[in-house]
């Protein structure tokens, strides 16, 4: 009861010498402000671009779909890394792909993906460096294709090489910004194209717009540019088949194993990627940056921390003739040490408060400007008053110390 009694005194006591001197209070507390707001806000910053990153490549890729090619990038590697993998992978050929839909097509479905940029026209307008996509009538399934309007191409239009386009939301927006495109005409590489769907938005993916896209039939693909000499699949189970990512997986690299005669104990002589490899890439990035970012934006809290004991060393040698009074009417050293303590403590908490609120609305802001959600989480927010406290705690210690060991008499005769 007494311990209670002393915090709250203690507290009393903190409080109205810290509403004495407003101005020097608040200005003690920028550093923590700035510190916690900064750290909380890279946190948020990186998880929402952490969450951005992988609901794009979802979209982009898929959420249970795998690929399958001569060379597929997780990221930057090495010249040598890639002249290796293109000296000993294989390149997939269409009649790869027909043998692996002969073979496994009860159980996996697959598209191939060819890319190719080229400026879209019409009448007299032209829509420069569009990547057009060559796949199949199962790419819809594969990739959750989401469509704003209109619909996919069909199997009967790939077979029959129907010229006929799905368009991403750039596209729709440059020609057809008044009006619905569905039925319009589009001009790709001198043949006309009639447009049947518009892809959902997406976003930019690896700095790249997965809007500006024009999605047609590998079969028109292979007659507007004629056949390549390697080419990447997507693929992904059938929902009937009962088959795991992994073990879809599994199936496909059997086949194209024997299809490759690679030999047992050999690595696979192609390439594959999955959601997890993706996601994995992107846990690195992220984590680099964050190893990198966080550390120089908790400078401030130091800085702050130093500032804090600083005025709590010149509040000290300001109450001296205070602390005096209080220990010759009988105060102990823990009295005066807590007092001091608590009001360090309440000053950096408040600071700690503040930069979170501040962050919080910044995160808020920052997510209807960029269309990125940046949101602050329940650890950071643990993590700003932790810290803010720790930082008070650490700060306000030695001046407390100082002040509860003054000897009375010499506080007494302080001027």
């Amino acid at each position: 009861m007494r311990f209670w009694f002393t915090v709250q005194t203690a507290a009393s006591l903190a409080f109205s010498s810290l509403r004495a001197h407003k101005l020097r209070s608040f200005l003690t507390l920028l550093g923590v402000i700035i510190g916690v707001g900064s750290v909380v806000l890279v946190g948020a910053a990186i998880d929402g671009l952490g969450n951005y990153a992988e609901q794009t490549t979802s979209k982009v890729l898929g959420s249970e779909s795998f690929q399958i090619g001569q060379l597929l990038q997780r990221g930057r590697i090495s010249r040598r890394e890639r002249i290796e993998k293109l000296r000993y992978n294989k390149p997939v050929r269409e009649e790869d792909y027909q043998y692996l839909r002969a073979m496994t097509g009860d159980r996996i479905l697959f598209s191939p993906y060819r890319f190719r940029v080229e400026d879209l026209k019409r009448d007299n307008r032209i829509l420069e460096a569009t990547s057009i996509i060559g796949v199949s009538h199962e790419m819809v399934e594969i990739r959750d294709f989401s469509l704003s309007e209109g619909r996919f191409f069909t199997g009967q239009e790939e077979w029959s090489k129907s010229p006929v386009v799905i368009i991403g939301e750039d596209v729709r927006r440059f020609f057809f910004e008044d009006s619905s495109p569905l039925g319009q005409t589009l001009r790709i590489s001198g043949m006309d194209f009639r447009v049947i769907g518009v892809q959902e938005k997406i976003g930019n993916a690896g700095g790249q717009s997965q809007d500006n896209v024009a999605f047609i039939p590998a079969t028109v693909f292979t007659r507007l540019y004629g056949p390549d000499r390697s080419m990447i699949l997507f693929a992904r189970a059938r929902p009937e088949s009962g088959l795991t990512l992994e073990e879809a997986l599994d199936v496909v690299r059997v086949a194209l194993r024997n299809r490759y005669k690679t030999r047992p104990g050999m690595p696979d002589n192609f390439d594959t990627l999955t959601p997890d490899a993706i996601r994995e890439f992107i846990e690195r990035i992220l984590g680099i940056i964050t190893a990198a970012v966080v550390p120089v934006t908790a400078i401030s809290l130091v800085v702050g921390g130093v500032v804090i004991m600083n005025i709590m060393l010149v509040s000290v040698t300001e109450r001296t003739r205070e602390i005096g009074i209080r220990k010759s009417i009988g105060a102990r050293q823990r009295d005066l040490l807590l007092q001091f303590l608590l009001e360090a403590v309440f000053l950096a908490a408040t600071g700690g408060v503040i930069g979170l609120l501040g962050a919080a609305a910044l995160a808020k802001a920052g997510s209807l400007i960029a269309g990125v959600e940046l949101r602050v989480t329940l650890p950071y927010i643990l993590l700003a008053l932790l810290v803010s406290t720790a930082v008070g705690v650490l700060s306000g210690l030695y001046p407390a110390r100082k002040a509860a060991r003054m000897d009375p008499v010499e506080a007494l005769r302080a001027e």
